[in-house]
């Protein structure tokens, strides 16, 4: 299990997280906005152009343990959705520090946790670098699998073809 970390430290993180995402917007020209949850919350949301998916929002949560991420990846598929998951699923073993899952409504999501003990800028950095990368690779083939019907492409391969 992970260090259970102080409010006094978790407070400290949550500034530390503001600077951070502050540096990486600054430095990223995908990352076009920055923003924070209710008062209350300690989340954060990173918004990102892409080329392959138009935005990507990851939500960082921050507890007393871990850095925990996410972010949307496509609806529930109409059609096809045995492949797609099944592919989304298997791609988990290739993935460094994220993994897909079915979340609310049969959505797909990425997601992925980090303890605190080993957050730093450089890691949320990769986080967030993890993140888009992995949607920017994979999204137009779960969308042209998942919505074949609407989103047919004969340039992109269905899961089932891979």
């Amino acid at each position: 299990m992970s260090e259970l970390f102080a409010d006094s430290f978790i407070h400290d993180f949550e500034k530390q997280i503001d600077q951070w995402l502050l540096n990486l917007s600054a430095k990223n020209s995908s990352i076009v906005a920055v923003d924070r949850g209710d008062t209350d919350e300690r989340r954060w949301f990173v918004r990102m152009r892409g080329e392959e998916k138009e935005f990507t929002t990851i939500w960082l949560l921050l507890g007393q343990r871990t850095l925990r991420y996410e972010t949307y990846v496509m609806p529930a598929p109409e059609e096809n959705a045995r492949e797609l998951y099944e592919f989304a699923l298997r791609q988990n073993e290739r993935i460094t520090g994220a993994h897909f899952s079915i979340g609310i409504e049969d959505a797909l999501f990425l997601r992925g946790e980090l303890p605190l003990g080993v957050l730093n800028e450089s890691e949320l950095d990769r986080v967030i670098g993890t993140v888009y990368a992995t949607v920017e690779r994979f999204f137009p083939m779960l969308i042209r699998t998942g919505f074949a019907t609407r989103f047919a492409r004969t340039d992109v391969p269905l899961a089932s073809e891979k």
